[in-house]
């Protein structure tokens, strides 16, 4: 299974995910696209930079296309460089240790289910040291209403 998230990394607010049984780039797209209209939707505006690894998926031009249409810079971590992502890279292995090993999903449907119990857990539930024991929702909606 393949999985990919957007998240803010201030709020540390998974604002899209998707999963996938392949590593064909569909998936990478909707997660992107659900992004950009999650933010438009609510009204809450656009990042200013987009930052992920330089894997295949997000140096595709249709990746890369969707972000510049929607005014959004483009960053790369640097070759080797996994602290240059250390919020996305955190949120992987805290999804694994408090999820994906504890489940034995057995099928992408199974994981998909669980995954998205989780993932709201983890956005509206699941308090952050780092955000002085608040959610990340608390936090990315608390932004947002005080610009």
């Amino acid at each position: 299974m393949y999985l990919v998230a957007f998240m803010d990394w201030y709020s540390r607010y998974v604002v899209s995910w998707a999963l996938s049984d392949s590593l064909k780039n569909g998936f990478v797209l909707a997660a992107l696209r659900e992004a950009l209209g999650s933010m438009a939707d609510c009204g809450l505006g656009m990042p200013d930079i987009c930052n992920s690894d330089q894997g295949s998926h997000f140096t595709s031009q249709a990746y890369v296309g969707l972000l510049e249409q929607a005014g959004i810079a483009v960053s790369m971590d640097g070759r080797g460089r996994c602290l240059d992502n250390i919020f996305t890279e955190r949120l992987w292995r805290t999804v694994k240790y408090e999820n994906v090993f504890l489940s034995s999903y057995q099928n992408l449907t199974e994981a998909y289910v669980g995954l998205a119990e989780y993932f709201q857990f983890y956005n509206h539930t699941r308090p952050h040291q780092s955000l002085d024991n608040r959610s990340p929702a608390a936090v990315y909606f608390d932004l947002r209403t005080d610009l």
